[in-house]
């Protein structure tokens, strides 16, 4: 998977024929132990890049957790 973040802030996550058929295939994604831990160091620096090119404003703006599973996602 691929994050691609926009000059805007936006992101778009793109996956590769192959992520695609494993996910749909499995329906899931599995980690090990050793994976998880690597693939979150990775999630953590790439959230840290995401927010340094976000704009002042949305910088300061807070997510509030019980509002997450309503958030706007573009179609």
């Amino acid at each position: 998977m691929k994050f691609d973040q926009k000059k805007d802030g936006s992101c778009d996550i793109i996956f590769s024929w192959r992520e695609i058929f494993i996910i749909l295939r499995k329906r899931k994604l599995t980690f090990s132990a050793e994976g998880l831990r690597h693939f979150g160091n990775i999630l953590i620096k790439i959230v840290a890049d995401w927010n340094s090119n976000f704009n002042e404003d949305l910088k300061k703006k807070q997510t509030k957790l019980k509002h997450l599973d309503k958030l706007e996602t573009d179609q």
